[in-house]
């Protein structure tokens, strides 16, 4: 059974920084692949970022640069670190999985497990 559980939310100044860690299990990492999502207030879910069993990485355009995706294969522990945080990453943020090698945040439907969610909010 998998199950992913967020942590990390918090609320911070513009310009600062946060790590999102997702502690996972019920898999091995490299027979699935997981990403970051997002939601914000009123707002349509986004894909953030994505990471493959052989660790490529892929970002949504509007956090490239910014934030990084990666994993601890050892700690079973997804992370995203965000940097140069704004005001419009206010969102509650999760962890996602599927078998197989996807770059989930662009193909959200093909989700089978999602983690319970993590706020993020950045003041200006």
């Amino acid at each position: 059974q998998v199950k992913l559980v967020e942590s990390g939310g918090a609320s911070v100044q513009a310009g600062g920084s946060l790590r999102l860690s997702c502690a996972y299990s019920g898999f091995l990492y490299d027979s699935y692949c997981m990403a970051w999502f997002r939601q914000a207030q009123g707002k349509e879910r986004e894909g953030v970022a994505s990471i493959v069993g052989d660790g490529r990485t892929v970002y949504a355009d509007s956090v490239k640069g910014r934030f990084t995706i990666s994993r601890d294969n050892a700690k079973n522990t997804l992370y995203l670190q965000m940097n140069g945080l704004k005001p419009e990453d206010t969102a509650m943020y999760y962890c996602a999985a599927k078998s197989g090698s996807w770059f989930l945040h662009i193909v959200p439907d093909r989700v089978t497990d999602w983690g319970q969610g993590t706020q993020v909010t950045v003041s200006s």
